[in-house]
C-alpha cells in the first residue's frame, strides 16, 4: 500500500515540475519543491519497475519482455495521443527532421514528459544485462559510474566546463541527446536499487531507515541549493544525495504492506501521461471563458486545476482498464499456482535448518547445499535462491544441465557437479564457471586434452567403490594435480554408511575417514598444495561432526527430513521439514454400502460413505504403492485414509468421519504432522525420504509459504 500511495504522490510531484505551483509565492520555495523534492518522483517509478521486474534470479526473460512490450505499447499510444499538439507546434517542420525524430523516439521523447518511457525500456535492459553477467556489487558500481557521468552533464555541468577534455566530451554527448537524464545514464542505477531491495526480501527497520532518509533529504536540499546558487546546473535532475534518499524512502514505503490498491498503478500512469494534455485544455478553457486571471496567473490554482482535471479523467479510465485487465486474466484460464496440487516450501524452516546445521560445523567450514534432483523435490530454483539470500555460497548438483539451469536462474555461488560430465562439454563448464568432479584419471586426462582451463574437484574413492580415483592409487591422484589445464579446487570422498550406528559400519566409516586424511597428508609430503576438503554428507555431519574440512555437503538434512523414521544420529539438531505436498478437494461423492470405487473396484464401501477427490496422483510423484489405505491425508486437521487405487492424476480419501470437509478445502499429503512426515510416508511405500521427495513431479508448482 505504501508503494501504491506514493505512486499517486509521485504523479502529483511530476505535475508540479511542469506547472510550478509555488511560482506566484516565491522563486526559492518553488525551486525547492519542483527542482529538488519533486526529483524523487521519476527515480521512484524506476525503482518500482526494478523491484517488480528486474532480478538476477530469473531463468528466462519473460518478465523483462512483458515489461518492454507493455511500455512500448504505452509509448506508441502516447506518441499518437500527442500527435495533434506536435502538429500544432510545428514539430514536423523542424530542421533535420528525421535525425531529430529518431533521437526523440529513442532518447528524449516526442513530448517533453515522454522521455520517461524510452528511458524505462533502456534502463531496464541495461540493469538486466548487468545483473545477468556480473554480481550485484559490480552491476551497481557500473550503473553508479553511468549516473556520475550523467550527473556532470546535469546538475554538476559547471564543473565539466572547467576542463577542456570534459567540456568537449559533454558537447559530443549533447550532439546526440538533449540531456543525460535518460535511460543510459539516469535510469539503470534506480532499476538496480529497486531490484536489489527486492532480492533482500527484508526491509530495514524504521528506526534506521527514517533517520537515514531524513538526513539524506536534508543533505539533498543543501546540495540542490548550493548548486543552484553556484550556477553550475545545466539541468537539475541528478543529485548525488538523490541515491541514498531514494533507497531509504523505498525502505520506509515497504513497511506499509496491507490493503494494496492495484487500480492506483493504472491511475497514476494515466495521470502522468495525460497531464500535459490537461495543461493545454486548461489554457484553452481559460482563453475561451476569459478565466486567465484565476486559472493561469495564480500558479497554485493552475496546479490544482491540472491535478483535478487529470484525476477526473484518470480515475474512471483507470478503473475501466483495470477491470478489463482482470477479466482477461480470468478468461484466459490461468489460475493460481494453488489451483490443483502444489509443493509448498517454508523458507523459515529452511533458514532454521541452515542455522542448526552450521552449529555442528567446525570453524571456517562452509555449508555446501546439495540441490540436485530439483533440491530433493523442493524446487532447485526456489531453494537455491532462498539459500543464497541466506548467505550460502556453495552448491552441489548431479549434472551439468542442473548447474547451467541454476546459473541461468541467477545463482552466483560456487557450483560443483557431483556426477559425470562428458569432456566434450568442457566449454560449457568454462562458460558457466562450474566445478567438475573428476571421476577417474582417464576422465581428468580427457578434460585436460580439451585445452580449456577448468575448475575441478578430485573425488577419492576410499571404499565406496563408486566414482573416484582409488586412494590406494596415489600416483594417479598426483597426475591430476599436474595437468596444466585443470585447476584443482577441491578434494573429497563419500562415506558409504555414515548413516548407520552399527559397530561394523562405524568402524568402516572411520577407516574411510582415515584413508582420506592419509591421502591429504601424503599430498602435503609431496609438496602439493591441498585444496578445499569435504567428506561429510548429511549423516556424515550428524554422526561425525568434528571432522576437519572446508565444506559439509548437506542434502536431505537441509530439508528437515531423515531418510527413514527412527534414524538415530549422534547429533540431533532441531530440524524442521521444509516441504509440504498439498492438493485441493475438487469434489465429494457419496457411496452407498456395497458400492465400489475406482480401478479394479479396489474399494468397496462397507457403510454409506463420503469420499473426497484430490487432483494429484502418481504422475505427480505420489507413489501408487500407497493405494488402498496405506497412506493418509489431513484435511482441516483430521487424518483421513487414502482409498482405492491411486491413479495417474488423482486419488480419493474417505471423509465419512469428517463430514465438515467440503469442495475447495486443502488436503495435506506430505508434511504438517508426524504421521505425514516424509520418512513415515516413505516407509509406508517401502522406500526412503530421499526417493519419495525426489520423485515429486515437475508439473507440481513450487510455492513459497508467506
Amino acid at each position: 500500500m505504501g508503494i501504491d500511495l506514493f505512486r499517486l504522490a509521485a504523479a502529483f510531484l511530476v505535475i508540479a515540475i511542469h506547472t510550478s505551483p509555488l511560482a506566484s509565492f516565491g522563486e526559492t520555495g518553488d525551486f525547492i519543491l519542483t527542482r529538488i523534492l519533486a526529483r524523487t518522483a521519476v527515480p521512484f517509478f524506476f525503482m518500482v519497475s526494478g523491484y517488480f521486474t528486474i532480478s538476477r534470479y530469473a531463468c528466462d526473460t519473460g518478465r523483462l519482455k512483458g515489461f518492454l512490450k507493455r511500455t512500448a505499447q504505452i509509448y506508441g499510444i502516447a506518441m499518437l495521443l500527442y500527435l495533434p499538439i506536435n502538429l500544432y507546434n510545428g514539430y514536423f517542420q523542424m530542421e533535420f527532421f528525421l535525425p531529430n525524430l529518431i533521437r526523440d523516439v529513442l532518447l528524449d521523447g516526442t513530448m517533453y514528459h515522454l522521455w520517461y518511457l524510452p528511458a524505462s525500456m533502456e534502463g531496464a535492459l541495461i540493469a538486466w544485462y548487468l545483473l545477468r553477467h556480473l554480481d550485484e556489487t559490480k552491476a551497481l558500481g557500473i550503473s553508479f559510474v553511468l549516473y556520475l557521468i550523467g550527473m556532470f552533464g546535469d546538475s554538476y555541468y559547471g564543473v565539466s566546463e572547467l576542463f577542456s577534455a570534459s567540456k568537449g566530451f559533454y558537447r559530443l554527448i549533447f550532439q546526440v541527446m538533449d540531456h543525460t537524464r535518460n535511460g543510459i545514464f539516469f535510469a539503470p542505477v534506480f532499476f538496480l536499487l529497486g531490484s536489489l531491495i527486492a532480492e533482500q526480501r527484508k526491509e530495514l527497520p524504521l528506526k534506521k531507515s527514517v533517520p537515514a532518509f531524513t538526513i539524506s533529504l536534508i543533505l539533498m536540499l543543501c546540495e540542490g541549493m548550493l548548486l543552484h546558487r553556484s550556477g553550475w546546473q545545466r539541468f537539475d535532475s541528478m543529485y548525488l544525495m538523490l541515491l541514498p534518499c531514494m533507497f531509504f524512502l523505498f525502505q520506509i514505503l515497504l513497511h506499509w504492506k496491507k490493503n494494496r490498491c492495484r487500480p492506483l498503478r493504472t491511475i497514476t500512469l494515466l495521470i502522468y501521461l495525460i497531464h500535459p494534455l490537461m495543461i493545454t485544455v486548461i489554457h484553452f478553457l481559460a482563453g475561451l471563458f476569459h478565466f486567465e486571471d484565476p486559472l493561469l496567473s495564480n500558479s497554485m490554482i493552475h496546479y490544482l486545476a491540472v491535478c483535478l482535471l487529470s484525476v477526473l479523467f484518470a480515475v474512471p479510465a483507470g478503473i475501466v482498464l483495470d477491470r478489463r485487465k482482470n477479466s482477461r486474466k480470468k478468461g484466459s484460464g490461468t489460475g493460481s499456482d494453488c489451483s490443483r496440487a502444489w509443493i509448498e516450501v517454508n523458507p523459515d524452516h529452511l533458514r532454521n535448518n541452515v542455522r542448526e546445521l552450521k552449529k555442528l560445523m567446525p570453524p571456517k567450514c562452509e555449508l555446501m547445499a546439495v540441490v540436485k534432483a530439483e533440491a530433493y523435490g523442493h524446487g532447485a530454483s526456489a531453494v537455491s535462491v532462498c539459500l543464497e539470500r541466506m548467505g550460502v555460497r556453495a552448491f552441489a548438483v548431479a549434472t551439468i544441465d542442473e548447474a547451467i539451469q541454476l546459473r541461468r536462474e541467477g545463482i552466483r555461488g560456487e557450483l560443483l557437479i557431483l556426477g559425470y560430465t562428458d569432456p566434450a562439454r568442457a566449454r560449457e563448464l568454462k562458460k558457466y564457471d562450474l566445478m567438475q568432479t573428476i571421476a577417474s584419471v582417464e576422465h581428468a586426462a580427457a578434460f585436460n586434452r580439451q585445452k580449456i582451463r577448468l575448475k575441478v574437484h578430485v573425488k577419492i574413492d576410499t571404499g565406496m567403490n563408486r566414482l573416484g580415483i582409488p586412494w590406494s592409487e596415489f600416483p594417479k591422484i598426483t597426475r591430476v594435480f599436474q595437468m596444466k589445464n585443470l585447476s584443482v579446487c577441491g578434494l573429497y570422498t563419500h562415506l558409504s554408511c555414515s548413516d548407520s550406528r552399527k559397530e561394523e559400519d562405524r568402524l568402516f566409516t572411520e577407516t574411510q575417514i582415515e584413508r582420506f586424511y592419509q591421502t591429504v597428508d601424503k599430498l602435503k609430503e609431496y609438496g602439493i598444495a591441498v585444496p578445499k576438503l569435504h567428506l561429510q554428507s548429511s549423516y556424515g555431519l550428524l554422526n561425525y561432526p568434528g571432522l576437519r574440512c572446508d565444506y559439509a555437503r548437506v542434502g536431505i538434512a537441509l530439508y528437515g527430513a531423515a531418510s527413514a523414521p527412527g534414524d538415530v544420529t549422534k547429533q540431533s539438531p532441531s530440524l524442521q521439514p521444509v516441504l509440504s505436498l498439498k492438493a485441493k478437494v475438487v469434489c465429494i461423492r457419496s457411496l452407498k454400502k456395497g458400492e465400489s470405487f475406482g480401478y479394479g473396484r479396489a474399494f468397496t464401501a462397507e457403510r454409506d460413505s463420503r469420499i473426497a477427490l484430490l487432483p494429484v496422483g502418481y504422475a505427480d510423484g505420489y507413489p501408487r504403492t500407497l493405494s488402498c489405505g496405506k497412506a493418509y491425508a489431513q484435511i482441516r486437521g483430521r487424518l483421513v485414509p487414502v482409498i482405492g487405487k491411486i491413479c495417474m492424476d488423482q486419488l480419493a480419501v474417505d471423509i465419512t468421519e469428517a463430514d465438515f470437509v467440503s469442495a475447495g478445502d486443502t488436503a495435506v499429503l506430505i508434511g504438517g504432522t508426524k504421521e505425514l512426515s516424509a520418512p513415515v510416508v516413505a516407509a509406508a511405500c517401502q522406500s526412503i525420504s530421499n526417493e519419495l521427495l525426489c520423485r515429486l513431479g515437475r508439473r507440481l508448482p513450487v510455492v513459497l509459504k508467506e
